[in-house]
């Protein structure tokens, strides 16, 4: 536990209520003359079981299984998710009230990334997470070589809760991973579910006899409450509200890395790397009791790339949600014609609370992935689509205020986010045709710099998905996964 120290407070403190820490605490006269109750509260509380769910990079994976036609294999008592990331389980490690308030733990299991065609095997096992560091390290085992305590990734441990956690990777992650613009680069959410060992009772306190024999570490925080009266629990009309979203970001960067644009217009603006898009006001209303939303915004996004084709308009978005399952509705408008009320994409609403605080709603990092209908927009009269239904889309970062004076979170659009191209240079893929947007780099033993953001679909020079002259339609050419999501 001695390389594992240092933690954020918050997250402890609400730890020790929850866990009912006091059982801890002894009269001095119980450790002998001149012993401190602090000395028995020292020990740490125990993590008797626990889940961690963490993907690396989506990217990743993507190189692995479709460009490297390799294989992801799970063992030792890992598995992989419906969503593509990993789980590792039995988890154990403590939390450490009186050595900086840090929660320490190891999971079981392994990850095999294989490329035999692209000469590399890399295995991931004995996953760790320190709050105190606030780092993921893991031993890695590439072409047979093994690097213990390889630190993979920063993680944003800002509280109590451990639900989707931002991911940095480092820079030994890139190295192991045989690309080098990894480093820096945002991994996957992570999440960790942990459960404390309940302390017995002593003389000086005792536990409730309703007090669980263990508690998730991920449903620590305070829960959310619900302003105003009961009635404020049932249908509200939604008064103000934003959405963040960038329709799929593999597509954002084939189209302006190719030298074409992506421009916001109707209500939508720039937002980092992404876009918002403002509420249509009047057309939204909230259910928390029910656990159903719905909200239409305003604004929409025009792809254009006119030397492949390219002229798309995604507008008149909607969100129509109920429990754990949601769908994004949208227009899409092509040379052909718009197609109106596509069921774009499913939204993953399993971990979301509907109760609003303050009057506010808010959702962040809500998963999507592509309906049929959604990968059939992107179709065209030569190739077909090149995205499958359950692809995945970009995250939606959702806020809706039921009350006039709920202030929303803090979205500043960015001055000239809109038809910037990408400033890469043109890499070789796979020994076959070239596409910009990234730096330079063979396939070989190490992972082409552009061959994890771009997939072979996208790689016009070998695709042949160019427009046929005078169609009159659009034709369009992308990868199938989103990168960095």
């Amino acid at each position: 536990m001695s390389s594992h120290r240092r933690q954020t407070a918050a997250a402890a403190a609400v730890a020790a209520t929850a866990l009912g820490l006091t059982a801890f605490v002894v009269p001095a006269t119980a450790v002998g003359s001149g012993a401190s109750a602090a000395v028995v509260a020292a020990a740490p509380i125990p993590i008797v079981n626990g889940t961690l769910d963490w993907g690396v990079l989506e990217s990743y994976r993507t190189y692995v299984e479709k460009i490297a036609k390799g294989t992801i294999t799970t063992t030792d008592g890992a598995t992989r998710n419906a969503d593509g990331t990993f789980r590792f389980t039995s988890a154990t490690g403590g939390y450490d009230k009186d050595g900086g308030h840090v929660v320490t733990a190891a999971f079981t299991g392994s990850v095999v990334f294989d490329a035999p065609a692209h000469g590399f095997t890399v295995k991931l096992g004995h996953v760790r997470i320190d709050t105190g560091t606030k780092k993921l390290t893991a031993d890695i085992t590439k072409n047979g070589v093994l690097t213990k305590d390889v630190p993979l990734a920063g993680v944003a441990f800002a509280g109590p809760a451990m639900t989707k956690l931002a991911t940095t990777l480092t820079k030994e992650a890139a190295e192991q991973l045989g690309a080098p613009h990894y480093a820096g680069k945002e991994g996957d959410p992570l999440t960790a579910v942990l459960e404390f060992a309940k302390p017995g009772p002593t003389p000086s306190a005792s536990v409730s006899p309703s007090t669980p024999a263990s508690t998730p570490a991920s449903t620590l925080p305070t829960p959310s409450k619900t302003t105003g009266s009961p009635a404020a629990e049932g249908p509200r009309p939604i008064q103000s509200g934003r959405l963040t979203w960038g329709v799929k970001e593999s597509f954002r960067r084939y189209v302006q890395g190719a030298g074409g644009t992506v421009t916001p217009a109707g209500g939508a603006a720039g937002s980092g790397d992404t876009f918002s898009f403002s509420f249509a006001t009047g057309k939204g209303e909230l259910d928390v009791k029910k656990q159903k939303l719905n909200a239409a915004f305003q604004g929409n996004l025009r792809f254009q790339y006119a030397a492949h084709g390219i002229d798309m308009t995604f507008g008149n978005i909607r969100i129509n949600a109920e429990g754990a399952k949601g769908t994004l509705v949208l227009d899409v408008k092509t040379a052909a014609g718009t197609k109106a009320d596509i069921p774009f994409a499913t939204l993953d609403l399993a971990k979301a609370d509907y109760k609003t605080k303050a009057g506010l709603l808010a959702l962040q990092g809500v998963r999507t992935a592509l309906t049929a209908e959604g990968a059939a927009a992107f179709a065209n009269d030569t190739t077909g689509s090149m995205y499958k239904a359950g692809d995945r889309v970009d995250d939606v970062d959702l806020a809706v205020a039921v009350e006039k004076d709920a202030a929303l979170p803090t979205n500043t659009p960015t001055a000239t986010p809109t038809t910037r191209p990408a400033t890469g240079t043109t890499g070789t893929v796979g020994g076959g045709g070239t596409v910009g947007g990234g730096s330079g780099g063979s396939v070989g033993g190490n992972l082409a710099a552009t061959g994890a953001e771009l997939p072979a679909g996208a790689l016009l020079a070998t695709s042949g998905a160019v427009v046929a002259a005078g169609a009159g339609a659009v034709y369009l050419a992308r990868r199938r996964r989103t990168a960095g999501n």
